[in-house]
């Protein structure tokens, strides 16, 4: 999802942004990803956690003893590096590291013993991304593909790839609009196609709806001087390998979709860095551990987790986050 979000900057284009050169067109999808999303920045480094929740789960459909997560946190740090931003092309590369720490329990209900789960895991990706933005149907339309490697801290593990296109439908003052779609090459990924649609309406009390689906549903109002506080729902996922999980020495992958619901605040700090703090409730959607080898849909694992609060707090360089006088 995060390569997609580079496209998504095609919002920003107004039809006086088209009357001037291709150069300044390009800067702007760059610059408005970025402010709408922290992991399109320069630099993004993260840390959040949830509270304790319980959950249920199935291994090879077979059910396991109820279970409690007591502790859940992760660090993450993003960099964004643009090599070329020419009249169409846009050349960059995307790298990424999570690290998530994990304590569980599950109760045997008739032994009434408890066996406890206390681990990290490490994650990083590697992208090389290439956009072009050019006109179909007297539109502007920004194509997009990425070519990434993942892996751990033992070894690199999947190559994956992505296409994508975006076609801006309106674009005035008050709002922008525009429809697209994902193709994803990638066994792990819940859905091959995805379709993809952004929405931003400006209203005259200062209030902004900020759409984009399946990503998230904001609505926004800058604060004070530099802030800026919004109110919705995003999406986010968290994925690492397993291994030595049996004797049959395969590597397993574990892939989890969050929705997260609250409150954001972002503050403007010395014109380029960005602090954001995030919190509310969290909603585990699919927990699931699968074959690396096979398909996200045919897991040995799955899990039904409760609801549980969270917390999220970054910071983020962006060249372009300085206020225009």
């Amino acid at each position: 999802m995060n390569k997609l979000l580079l496209i998504l900057g095609a919002m920003i284009l107004s039809k006086a942004g088209l009357a001037q050169n291709q150069d300044s067109v390009t800067r702007k999808v760059v610059a408005y990803a970025a402010n709408k999303f922290p992991e399109t920045r320069t630099f993004n480094f993260e840390f959040s956690g949830s509270g304790p929740y319980n959950f249920t789960s199935t291994l090879r459909g077979e059910a396991l003893p109820a279970g409690r997560v007591t502790n859940w946190t992760q660090a993450r740090a993003s960099a964004n590096i643009n090599f070329i931003k020419s009249k169409h092309w846009i050349l960059g590369t995307t790298f990424t590291y999570r690290l998530t720490s994990l304590t569980a329990a599950l109760n045997e209900p008739v032994s009434g013993l408890t066996s406890s789960v206390n681990e990290n895991f490490q994650y990083h990706n590697s992208a090389l991304n290439l956009a072009y933005v050019s006109k179909l149907f007297d539109k502007t339309t920004i194509y997009s593909s990425s070519v990434s490697i993942d892996g751990s801290e033992k070894q690199f593990e999947r190559v994956r790839g992505q296409f994508a296109a975006t076609m801006l439908l309106k674009a005035d003052a008050r709002t922008k609009m525009g429809i697209g779609f994902v193709v994803n090459i990638d066994p792990s990924a819940q859905l091959p196609v995805l379709p993809v649609f952004t929405y931003e309406h400006r209203f005259d009390n200062g209030l902004v709806a900020d759409i984009t689906l399946p990503r998230n549903i904001f609505i926004r109002k800058r604060v004070f001087q530099n802030g800026r506080i919004t109110l919705g729902t995003e999406l986010d996922r968290t994925s690492f390998y397993l291994y030595n999980r049996d004797n049959s020495g395969r590597t397993f992958e574990f892939n989890q979709v969050d929705l997260n619901n609250g409150l954001i605040y972002e503050y403007r700090l010395w014109d380029y860095f960005i602090l954001t703090m995030k919190g509310g409730l969290k909603t585990s959607l699919s927990p699931r551990i699968f074959d690396r080898n096979q398909s996200y849909n045919d897991p040995i694992f799955q899990a039904k987790a409760d609801p549980s609060l969270y917390f999220n707090v970054g910071l983020s360089f962006n060249p372009f986050g300085k206020k225009r006088r």
